[in-house]
């Protein structure tokens, strides 16, 4: 792929609002905190082209996500989801409370009711 066609990692991560600021996403990268296509990066400087994969982390999990397009601007946050898209299996915490609506604890095996 051409030079045309990517974009750099920290400049990537900030505008993805993956990072506060770009000096905070060079920093993320220096750590080796971030992969590319399953191999660490260590140089915020490299590369990243559409459809390579980043597993980077966010808050207290990792995330990992497939590039769509090149962001050309950090913009709203809506316009940075439309570049990736998220390949994580696992579904969000939300989907499957612990606790009703009712403050009831919910029980993924409820007992079965006792034979009389």
């Amino acid at each position: 792929m051409s030079a045309a066609g990517s974009i750099r990692l920290d400049k990537l991560l900030w505008f993805l609002r993956f990072a506060r600021s770009r000096s905070l996403a060079q920093a993320i990268v220096a750590a080796g905190h971030i992969r590319l296509d399953g191999r660490r990066v260590t140089r915020p400087s490299c590369a990243v082209h559409v459809g390579q994969t980043l597993v980077l982390p966010v808050g207290e999990r990792i995330e990992v996500v497939r590039l769509l397009a090149l962001p050309v601007r950090r913009g709203p946050a809506a316009e940075a989801r439309a570049c990736y898209r998220s390949l994580d299996a696992a579904p969000p915490a939300a989907a499957n409370p612990a606790i009703s609506g009712d403050g009831k604890a919910v029980h993924p095996n409820p007992a079965p009711d006792p034979i009389e």
